[in-house]
């Protein structure tokens, strides 16, 4: 067992006990922790498999906490605004767009967080060559955020508007699913350029090592010197 990948997942528990003590929105709350579940597992397994990289983990855990504090307050109420006043990040009147802007920060998440996961899964499960798997991560991401966004569209069908909407977090936004949906790619997509970047480095520097010259002169003097 890896403890520090343990001592990660004990964190997003303990979070997660704390932040459904004396909860403000019982039933939205317990809907928003399917995600968690489905989160934790690859987690979870990995604890004992050990086979995602420490930066995937932590990307996920992240992304994870991330979720869990939106849980709480079912995104739409998460009180940043007070805690960064509270903490003297910013003054009060710094903030002066009314509408609460958590969930596209856990949008943007998904796609810079979750990258790397997705990226080990192409790269190690699918054996994609680096660049094919670069693409096929980015595509995933975009894939997986329209597949959530559907996944609210039916949940409009199925409950009341007011649940929809405590669910959603759409806060009267008509545009709503498509800022998420662009939100995701342009996290996906800077961390893209990132391992992009790094990949023709590397290349760049195998290159150079393969076509630098040997140095053969000491070998050569050495083989000279050696009795007949």
């Amino acid at each position: 067992m890896n403890r520090t990948k343990f001592t990660l997942i004990l964190i997003i528990v303990v979070t997660t006990i704390i932040t459904c003590i004396n909860p403000i929105y019982p039933h939205e709350q317990f809907l928003q922790h399917a995600g968690t579940v489905l989160l934790l597992t690859p987690l979870l397994l990995d604890t004992w498999k050990n086979h995602i990289p420490m930066p995937a983990f932590v990307g996920l855990v992240l992304f994870t906490l991330l979720h869990v504090i939106g849980a709480r307050y079912i995104y739409s109420y998460v009180p940043y605004k007070d805690w960064c006043t509270a903490l003297g990040i910013v003054d009060a009147d710094f903030f002066q767009d009314p509408r609460n802007h958590y969930d596209r920060l856990v949008h943007f998440s998904f796609g810079l967080m979750l990258f790397p996961y997705f990226l080990h899964l192409c790269k190690n499960m699918l054996q994609q060559k680096p660049v094919t798997a670069l693409f096929m991560t980015w595509m995933m991401i975009q894939t997986g955020s329209m597949i959530y966004e559907l996944f609210e569209w039916a949940l409009t069908i199925i409950m009341t508007s007011e649940e929809a909407d405590y669910y959603n977090g759409q806060q009267g936004d008509m545009w709503d699913a498509q800022k998420d949906m662009a939100l995701a790619m342009l996290g996906s997509t800077i961390i893209m350029i990132y391992y992009f970047g790094k990949y023709v480095l590397e290349q760049k520097k195998e290159q150079g090592i393969t076509d630098s010259p040997v140095n053969t002169s000491k070998i050569t003097r050495k083989y000279d010197s050696t009795p007949n």
